[in-house]
């Protein structure tokens, strides 16, 4: 294939979103436009389908196992969100919490910000991986937003300022980084993808790569949700709609550790420079620890399980720190089944929390008595997020745990404790919302088959957990082999 051909191919992955963006605000029809990001996120999803077979790069654009297997697990989460969105976003507006011209922005919004993370995922260009991040971040604020009451628009600001805060630190780091392989590659766009920089790293100034390493972590390690600049996210994931959590929880995560992984990898590659391992995994180690521990006292639905994911990206990013081949597939098995498991939990919540009339835990109870297909798909979302069997977070919490003990054992008692801090409340936090006595109804029941998206998800993730395939397996670990 040559290569303007197979620019095109993988240009339709996060084009086709972006194009779909634009056709909901020129139709500017809040009913249309729900079907219209329906059919851009499925386009997507079937052109991210094909780019194992489309492995390459260019200077802007780099497709290996790691970027198509990250593009093609958000193409499918934007998809099943999608698919929830529709029905949530119908009931926002006929209840007056949206009206019209926000439904549009959502639908506009939602897609603009899904297609600038897969760019962002396919990007071998740090100037245009800063950018799409950039942007698919400026998209997710104004969606958070939209409710426009004052917890929204405050949470809103400090997402902002925070990730603001974050991508300028990123940006300096970026342009420290292009200083750093001057020497090795010579002015141009060379020194700015990520395979030559991987490849020349042996021959970049050290202390200049020492100096975008520390600013490029810190910035995108807000985007990853890591202490210390964490608390955007339970403002967002308490405060915006619903579906967006779905999302955010997982897929912009998964882009944040995405870079961090790419920036390991060529810290590592020079023998000069700070290893860049130690550090990922203390923020990583302190960021299981105080989402653990904040789990307990928290009011908010939203805003509990806006902990929890902080606490497996915090996870994922301590094995991306350890390093080697297995702990990076660990890594990637966490954040593969994490981003499945939490986009159930949230798009169970949305449909509680609709049907309930509130997101308080004191207003979410007994939901298997009142709802039973609802109720028992939240309580096994919520088994699934707190890293109990079939599911895949058993199975990359253990590897990751096995791993530690062989490279750092000494580091195991404090993650433990962390997981089962975590996990205890969880399921603390099961009993109050599926059992006991119910709380007053005040909106439509959710039947199973509204509900086929979270155990989509569900299913695939006890499938990695329990009986991942051969195939698969070897994916991941190319996967893996890439960013190690």
């Amino acid at each position: 294939m040559t290569l303007p051909d197979w620019f095109d191919t993988v240009t339709l992955v996060p084009g086709i979103p972006l194009v779909g963006a634009l056709l909901v605000a020129i139709l500017r029809d809040s009913r249309i436009g729900a079907w219209v990001v329906i059919a851009a996120t499925a386009a997507g999803f079937a052109a991210a389908l094909r780019l194992p077979g489309q492995l390459g790069s260019g200077l802007f654009l780099l497709v290996d196992p790691l970027s198509a297997h990250l593009a093609i697990l958000t193409a499918f989460i934007g998809l099943t969100t999608a698919v929830i969105s529709r029905r949530f976003i119908a009931h926002e507006l006929a209840t007056g919490a949206l009206d019209a011209g926000r439904v549009q922005s959502y639908h506009t919004l939602f897609l603009t910000f899904l297609g600038f993370m897969l760019l962002a995922l396919l990007s071998n260009n740090l100037g245009v991986a800063w950018v799409a991040l950039e942007a698919a971040t400026i998209s997710a604020v104004l969606v958070v937003g939209l409710p426009r009451t004052d917890e929204a628009v405050e949470a809103s600001w400090k997402f902002f300022i925070l990730c603001g805060v974050g991508i300028a630190l990123a940006l300096f780091g970026t342009v420290v980084m292009y200083l750093a392989a001057l020497p090795a590659l010579g002015p141009g766009y060379g020194a700015m993808t990520w395979t030559e920089l991987t490849l020349a790293a042996p021959n970049c100034r050290a202390t200049l790569l020492n100096l975008a390493f520390v600013f490029m972590l810190v910035g995108y390690g807000t985007k990853a949700g890591l202490v210390p600049l964490h608390s955007w996210m339970p403002d967002a994931h308490a405060e915006g709609p619903t579906p967006v959590s779905a999302v955010l929880a997982g897929s912009v995560l998964n882009v944040a550790l995405l870079l961090i992984m790419r920036l390991r990898a060529v810290m590592a590659a020079n023998a000069q420079a700070i290893d860049p391992g130690p550090p990922i995994m203390v923020l990583g180690l302190l960021s299981v620890l105080l989402a653990a521990f904040s789990l307990w006292g928290r009011r908010d639905v939203k805003r509990f399980f806006a902990f929890s994911s902080i606490e497996q990206s915090g996870l994922a990013a301590f094995a991306i720190g350890l390093g080697g081949v297995g702990a990076t597939f660990a890594a990637l098995l966490h954040m593969t089944v994490h981003t499945l498991c939490k986009a159930a939990v949230y798009q169970s919540v949305g449909a509680a929390s609709q049907r309930k009339g509130g997101q308080k835990f004191t207003e979410i109870t007994g939901m298997i008595a009142s709802d039973p297909a609802l109720g028992i798909t939240l309580a096994a979302a919520i088994i699934a997020v707190a890293g109990l069997p079939p599911f895949g977070l058993f199975a990359s919490e253990i590897l990751i745990l096995s791993e530690t003990m062989r490279q750092t054992p000494w580091l195991v008692p404090l993650l433990a404790i962390g997981l089962l801090v975590g996990g205890w409340k969880l399921l603390a936090r099961l009993i109050t919302l599926c059992l006991g006595a119910p709380t007053q109804a005040r909106g439509p029941a959710v039947g199973w088959t509204l509900l086929w998206p979270a155990w989509l998800h569900l299913v695939l993730a006890a499938i990695l957990g329990f009986a991942m395939p051969a195939t698969i397996a070897a994916w991941l670990l190319a996967a893996a082999k890439v960013a190690s």
